[in-house]
C-alpha cells in the first residue's frame, strides 16, 4: 500500500523512472552482441591495466611499463569505443555499428598502439621534435580520428575551439602581439601532439590514468547498483513531511548523486523524475519546481567527496592530494545549498505549503535496511582518501567492497543480465571522458608548442590594466561563456590553462582561482540562454524553459557571488589560520541567509516580507545587510571583517524594523 501512495505521489520505489533512464541512454548506440562483448573485453582490461601501472603489480611478471606507454594503452584501449557507443549523426543507426565506425575503431586502436609500442623510443630519440616520417604520418591519422571522437564524446563546440586550437602553432605568427607564438610548420605540429607529453597525453590524461578511471568506474557502479533510488528514498523519509518537504528533499537527493554522477543531466534526469511530480503535487509551480531541481543538480556536481571528473583533473594542475580539493570545496558548496535550503523554505512558508503524507513516504528503517551497504561503502572511500591518503586506489578498493557487499542485498543483487549493463555502461563512461581529455590536451599542446602558455598571463594582466578586480570579472565572464558551449571539464581544462596563471600571478590563492573557474563555468547550466540543466528540468516540469531558467538563476544566485568570496578570501575555502576562518564562517552563513530570505520576501521569526514599497525596501536593506556580512573583509576592500560585520547586523535590524512596519500596514483591520 504505502508502495503504490508513493508511486502515486511521484516517489518511485525505483529511484527513477525507464523513460529517465532510456533518455539517458538515448544518445548511445544499443551495441549488438558481438560489439557489446569487444567493448566490455576492452573497458575491463582498461580497469586491469589500470590497477596494473598505480599498484605497480608489474603484470605479475616483474614487467613494468612507462607512463606514456601506459597511456597510450589507456588510449588504445577506450577511445576508439566512442566510434562504437556514439553515433556519428541523429540520424545514424543506434542498433547497429555501421562498417565505417568499426574502421574508426579499429584504426584508432592502431593509432595509439604504435604510440604505446614505441614508447621508450619516442622518450630516448627525443620523438617531440625529430620523430621519424612513419610516426608523423600515423600522428596525422591520429589526430583526424581524435577530434571525431571529440565531437562525439563533447559535442560540436568542444570540436570547433579544439580543432582550431589545435592548429594554433601553424598560425601563431600570424597572430597579434598578445597571442602570437613561435610558429610551426603542420607535420611539426602533429607530430608534437602525440609525441610529447604536455598534449594529447599531458596533464588531462595523466589525471585520468593516474586519478579519474578509478572514480569515473565508481560513479557508474554506483548508479547501476541502485544508488539512485537510496538517495532519494533517504531523502524523502528524512525531509518529505516537512513544510516544503519535496524541494528540500531534491536538495539532498540531487546534491548525494551528483557528487558522485558527475553529470548535470543525468542527475536531473534520475532524482527530478521523482522529486518534480511529488513538489508540484504539494503546490509549487512547475517553473518552481523545475528551477530547483536544476539548481540542486547543478550543485551537485561541486559537492565533495567525489565532484565529478574536473576535480582530479584540478588535483594534477595543482600538484595537490585531491583530499585537499575536496576539504576546500565543502563550504561552498554548503553555503550554496543553505541559500537554496533557505529559499525554498521562505516560499513554502509564504504560501503555506506542507509536506507529503506520512504515509505516502518510505519508511528510514526500511531505507537503511535496503541500502546499508552504500553508507559503509562512503564511510570506507572517505576514510581511504581523508585519512590514508590513497586516493588513486581509493575507488578501486571502495568498488570491490560495494560489488562484494551488494551480492548480500536481495533487491540490489547483481545477475548477470544487470552485470553486463553495468559493465557496458562503465566502458561508456570511461571510453568518452577519455576521448574528451585526449581531445583537450591538444589545446595545452598547442600553447606549450608556441610558449603562448608562458606569455599570456603578462598579457590579459596588462589588458585588464593590473587591476585584480577587472581580471577576476574578466576570468568570471569568460568562464561563463566557455561553459556555455563546453562540457565543464573541457571548459575547466581551457581556463586553466588561460585564465589561472593571470590570476595567480595577480595574488589570489592558486586552489581558489581554480575553485572559481570551476564554479563560474557551472553557471551556464542555470543561466540562459543555455540553461541546460534549467531546460532539461522544465520538460520533465512541464514549463517553459525560459521561465524554469529564471527561476534557477534567481534560486541558484549563490553560485554567482560565492565564488567571488572565496577568491577574495581563502578562508572559506578553510586555507588559513583557524582564528581567522570561523568568525568567517560564522558570518558567511548568517548572510546567506540574510540574502536568501531577501530574495524569497521571508526571513524567520519575522515573517513574510509584502510586496509594497516598504516590503521592497526592506528586502533590499536585508539584502544589502546580508552581502555585507558574508564578504570577507580585509585585503584592498579598505573595511575590516569586523567592520562589515557590524555594518550588516544594522543593516539587517533596520530591514526587520521596515518589515514589521509593512506587516502592520497589511494588516487586515479589526471589525468595529
Amino acid at each position: 500500500m504505502k508502495q503504490q501512495a508513493a508511486q502515486d505521489s511521484g516517489v518511485s520505489p525505483s529511484g527513477g523512472s525507464p523513460a529517465a533512464a532510456g533518455e539517458i541512454q538515448s544518445r548511445l548506440r544499443q551495441l549488438p552482441l558481438f560489439w557489446r562483448s569487444v567493448a566490455i573485453a576492452l573497458g575491463v582490461s582498461s580497469v586491469l591495466v589500470a590497477l596494473n601501472q598505480l599498484m605497480n603489480l608489474g603484470f605479475f611478471v616483474g614487467f613494468v611499463i612507462i607512463e606514456t606507454a601506459y597511456l597510450y594503452c589507456l588510449a588504445a584501449l577506450l577511445i576508439g569505443l566512442v566510434f562504437l557507443f556514439v553515433p556519428a549523426t541523429k540520424q545514424s543507426p543506434r542498433d547497429r555499428v555501421p562498417w565505417y565506425d568499426g574502421v574508426f575503431f579499429i584504426a584508432t586502436i592502431v593509432v595509439f598502439g604504435y604510440f604505446a609500442f614505441n614508447g621508450r623510443r619516442i622518450i630516448s630519440e627525443g620523438w617531440e621534435f625529430m620523430a621519424p616520417d612513419q610516426a608523423i604520418y600515423v600522428a596525422a591519422a591520429g589526430w583526424l580520428l581524435l577530434l571525431e571522437a571529440t565531437r562525439r564524446a563533447g559535442g560540436t563546440a568542444v570540436f570547433v575551439v579544439v580543432a582550431a586550437i589545435s592548429l594554433y602553432p601553424v598560425y601563431a605568427g600570424l597572430m597579434p602581439g598578445p597571442i602570437a607564438g613561435l610558429p610551426q610548420d603542420l607535420m611539426t605540429t602533429i607530430g608534437y601532439h602525440f609525441t610529447s607529453s604536455e598534449s594529447v597525453m599531458g596533464i588531462p590524461m595523466r589525471a585520468f590514468g593516474q586519478l579519474v578511471i578509478g572514480f569515473v568506474m565508481f560513479g557508474a557502479v554506483l548508479q547501476y547498483t541502485g544508488a539512485s533510488e537510496f538517495f532519494n528514498n533517504i531523502a524523502f523519509a528524512l525531509f518529505g513531511r516537512v513544510r516544503g518537504g519535496p524541494a528540500k528533499v531534491s536538495i539532498f537527493a540531487s546534491g548525494l548523486m551528483g557528487s558522485v554522477s558527475g553529470s548535470v543531466v543525468s542527475n536531473v534526469l534520475t532524482t527530478g523524475v521523482v522529486t518534480i511530480p511529488a513538489m508540484k503535487r504539494t503546490g509549487f509551480a512547475s517553473k518552481y519546481a523545475g528551477g530547483v531541481e536544476a539548481c540542486a543538480s547543478t550543485g551537485g556536481v561541486l559537492m565533495p567527496p567525489i565532484m565529478g571528473a574536473t576535480a582530479f583533473v584540478m588535483a594534477a594542475f595543482l600538484g595537490m592530494p585531491y583530499a585537499q580539493i575536496a576539504i576546500a570545496a565543502a563550504v561552498p558548496s554548503i553555503l550554496f545549498y543553505f541559500a537554496l535550503f533557505m529559499q525554498i523554505d521562505g516560499y513554502a512558508a509564504r504560501h503555506g505549503l506542507k509536506g507529503l503524507p506520512v504515509e505516502e513516504l518510505p519508511s528510514i528503517k526500511q531505507t537503511l535496511k535496503d541500502g546499508w551497504q552504500y553508507i559503509i561503502v562512503f564511510v570506507v572511500l572517505i576514510y581511504l582518501l581523508l585519512v590514508q591518503q590513497i586516493e588513486s586506489l581509493a575507488p578501486f578498493y571502495a568498488t570491490g567492497l560495494l560489488l562484494v557487499i551488494n551480492q548480500f542485498s536481495a533487491k540490489y543483487r547483481l545477475d548477470w543480465d544487470k552485470l553486463g549493463k553495468l559493465l557496458v555502461g562503465v566502458t561508456a563512461s570511461l571510453a568518452e571522458l577519455a576521448a574528451l581529455l585526449a581531445g583537450v590536451g591538444l589545446i595545452i599542446g598547442a600553447m606549450s608548442v608556441t610558449g603562448l602558455s608562458g606569455t599570456l598571463a603578462n598579457d590579459l594582466i596588462y589588458l585588464a590594466g593590473n587591476n585584480v578586480y577587472v581580471l577576476l570579472v574578466m576570468g568570471a565572464l569568460t568562464s561563463f561563456i566557455f561553459g556555455m558551449g563546453m562540457t565543464i571539464t573541457a571548459c575547466y581544462i581551457f581556463l586553466a590553462i588561460v585564465l589561472a596563471p593571470p590570476l595567480i600571478a595577480a595574488g589570489f590563492d592558486p586552489l581558489a582561482v581554480h575553485l572559481f573557474m570551476l564554479y563560474w563555468g557551472m553557471v551556464s547550466f542555470i543561466t540562459p540562454p543555455v540553461s541546460l540543466a534549467s531546460f532539461v528540468a522544465a520538460g520533465v516540469a512541464g514549463a517553459r524553459p525560459v521561465a524554469v531558467g529564471l527561476q534557477s538563476m534567481r534560486l541558484g544566485s549563490a553560485m554567482y557571488f560565492v565564488p567571488f568570496f572565496f577568491v577574495l578570501n581563502p578562508a572559506l575555502i578553510l586555507r588559513g589560520e583557524w582564528s581567522d576562518i570561523i568568525p568567517i564562517l560564522i558570518t558567511a552563513v548568517i548572510g546567506i541567509a540574510l540574502i536568501a530570505s531577501a530574495l524569497e520576501g521571508y526571513l524567520v521569526k519575522v515573517g513574510t516580507m509584502h510586496t509594497g514599497p516598504l516590503g521592497f525596501l526592506a528586502r533590499l536593506v536585508l539584502a544589502i545587510g546580508g552581502l555585507a556580512m558574508a564578504i570577507p573583509g580585509g585585503g584592498d576592500l579598505g573595511f575590516s571583517h569586523l567592520q562589515l560585520s557590524v555594518a550588516g547586523l544594522a543593516s539587517a535590524l533596520v530591514a526587520i524594523g521596515l518589515a514589521k512596519m509593512s506587516q502592520r500596514m497589511h494588516r487586515p483591520l479589526a471589525p468595529s
